[in-house]
């Protein structure tokens, strides 16, 4: 039975090429092959010897053979297929930023947020109700509404809207996430977000990632740390997409 990662590389695999690049940052992950693919690094710190596979022979592999390192429970790796993913898409939608979008349609909901964004201050002021889902427990507090990742099975169904990371298809929850959302309005959004309209078939109503215009120096700035990868960090290297069902 077909998943939504399987979908997801049955879909890019014609643009499938030979891969240009690969850098895996303390950020963030890039692969370059017929476009430029970014993800969330997952993983780090990691112990030693928990290598990724072929690792210094990556660059001249296929995308698709990439891809699959999607997955992989080891993080690094299935960083690296999320990017592989990514660098097969040719992000479509209109050029907007994707957090004011969301700080918008918060607005008098009941909003579950998975994943740590900017201006989610600015959420919480809007929306009539606002939850976090962490993963670090020590971050949890519910008094601030910033509840256990295992949560979500009890407050996501409960939402008027749901902002999910995009770098949750590393780990492997997008899925169900999109499953316990599929009441809600339910945005999926961040550069580790594939562009795809395989995730409308799987619930998402908006999905919000970036499109590399510059692969060079983007590149070049993962390897070299890379915090968040944003057009007031990357002048007229990247552009924020937003794509709606």
């Amino acid at each position: 039975m077909m998943g939504l990662i399987e979908d997801l590389i049955e879909s890019v695999k014609k643009n499938d090429c030979e891969v240009k690049d690969v850098r895996v940052g303390v950020s963030w992950t890039g692969v370059w092959s017929k476009y430029c693919g970014l993800s969330k690094t997952y993983g780090i710190p990691v112990p030693h010897g928990n290598y990724t596979r072929d690792f210094g022979e990556l660059i001249g592999k296929s995308s698709l053979e990439l891809a699959k390192y999607v997955y992989s429970w080891n993080f690094i790796e299935a960083s690296i297929g999320v990017a592989a993913i990514n660098s097969m898409i040719d992000p479509k939608g209109k050029k907007s930023n994707a957090l004011e979008f969301v700080i918008e349609k918060s607005k008098g909901k009941r909003v579950v947020m998975v994943g740590r964004f900017p201006k989610e201050e600015e959420v919480r002021k809007a929306a009539k109700d606002f939850k976090i889902l962490e993963l670090d427990q020590y971050k949890i507090n519910p008094a601030l509404g910033i509840l256990p990742a295992t949560a979500s099975e009890y407050v996501i169904p409960q939402s008027d809207m749901a902002v999910i990371t995009g770098s949750t298809l590393i780990n492997k929850s997008l899925e169900r996430l999109l499953s316990l959302s599929k009441e809600s309005y339910t945005i999926v959004l961040g550069p580790s977000t594939p562009m795809s309209e395989v995730l409308f078939d799987y619930g998402a109503d908006v999905i919000a990632g970036v499109e590399v215009i510059k692969p060079i120096p983007i590149i070049k700035k993962i390897s070299q740390t890379g915090g968040m990868v944003s057009k007031r960090m990357c002048p007229g290297e990247i552009e924020y997409r937003i794509l709606e069902k």
